[in-house]
């Protein structure tokens, strides 16, 4: 019984983990746009970024490391970057940091082995809350039609933020995020 209670113990924990580091992702369209015409696609011109208070504005390097995320998977869907004014969209990015908390509440009856802050035996005990904080990031890719300038398609990558060891371990997240968000570009596939 000991060695089931473990084993389920640390099987919740993993699950529990995992399911902490996933990413969410919406996506909202113009449904009169006709994404069939779009074949080119460009950055924004210097003159053209409104970045003011944009994470990414804030930190060159990963706004790079977004591009190259980007530019990877649209050219995976057969779009082809331009530098020229003539492309048919415009692919916008920003991103965020939200600061959250959680509150989490014990109650009552303890089961047996517990080694936590009370006492390692079965018993009712008062319970004890506690307060724990995170960062929550989010991702925001925008096709813009070039022609008429109006936003056609967005996606919306979030997720909880962890301390990154190395730049490549930041990538690997930044790709993922990515990969999940124009995976829904362009509507219908």
């Amino acid at each position: 019984m000991k060695r089931c209670m473990v084993h389920c113990s640390v099987l919740l924990a993993v699950v529990l983990l995992a399911s902490c580091s996933t990413v969410s992702v919406t996506s909202d369209y113009d449904r009169a746009a006709d994404f069939s015409k779009l074949q080119s696609y460009r950055w924004p011109l210097d003159s053209e970024e409104i970045r003011k208070g944009d994470l990414l504005a804030e930190h060159p390097l990963v706004y790079k490391r977004v591009q190259s995320a980007v530019d990877r998977e649209l050219r995976g869907k057969g779009y082809r970057k331009s530098t020229s004014q003539s492309a048919d969209f415009i692919v916008h990015t920003h991103a965020g940091i939200k600061k959250l908390k959680t509150y989490h509440q014990r109650y009552g009856i303890e089961f047996p082995l517990h080694n936590g802050w009370y006492s390692p035996w079965w018993g009712p005990y008062g319970g004890f809350s506690y307060v724990s904080y995170y960062e929550e990031g989010t991702l925001v890719v925008d096709i813009i039609d070039a022609s008429t300038r109006e936003l056609v398609w967005r996606g919306v990558a979030t997720r909880v933020v962890r301390d990154y060891q190395s730049p490549e371990d930041m990538q690997k997240d930044i790709d993922e995020a990515v990969a999940e968000v124009l995976s829904r570009f362009p509507p219908g596939t």
